[in-house]
């Protein structure tokens, strides 16, 4: 599965470097020099940094090849990705990545079908979106009190949600 870990914006400067919308929380890992990465559309890619900054709290990535802004414009929206693969495991045995949780199916704890995590929204509180079979998503509070249990190799999510939720 692709990982986006950024989005190209526009250019800075005349030297063809742009404007990286940061998506990774180790930017400095995904955008090292010399790094050749993944891109969707995958027809303007891979692309090798040649050089990386930060001003003013904007990530400025330079790319071989593109040592003008007219052929920097070109890259702008490009998506650069990672293969999910390429992403460490973390250590806490309560914090999972986002394409890890999606395609779970979830079940109460009582073992009852709930549906399938189609995505994960991250506003303040993370929502799992879980996908029910003839009813409209659901938004579950991705906390321990209400999903006691995540069994990633069972391909499966456990809830216990309280009266209304579902």
């Amino acid at each position: 599965m692709q990982l986006v870990v950024g989005r190209i914006g526009r250019p800075h400067g005349v030297r063809g470097e742009v404007t990286v919308e940061v998506r990774t929380d180790d930017p400095e890992l995904r955008f090292a020099e010399g790094l050749s990465i993944a891109t969707d559309p995958a027809g303007r890619g891979p692309l090798v940094i040649e050089g990386r900054r930060w001003h003013k709290d904007v990530l400025l990535v330079a790319f071989e090849g593109f040592g003008s802004r007219d052929q920097a414009e070109e890259l702008r929206g490009t998506m650069l990705v990672i293969d999910s693969a390429e992403v460490e495991p973390s250590d806490d045995p309560d914090e999972f990545h986002d394409h890890q949780l999606v395609g779970l199916a979830v079940e109460t704890v009582s073992g009852e079908p709930v549906g399938e995590v189609t995505d994960v929204l991250h506003h303040g509180q993370d929502l799992l979106v879980v996908r029910r079979r003839g009813q409209d998503d659901a938004l579950i509070p991705f906390v321990k009190a209400l999903v006691p249990e995540v069994d990633l190799t069972g391909g499966r999510l456990i809830v216990d949600p309280p009266e209304g939720l579902l």
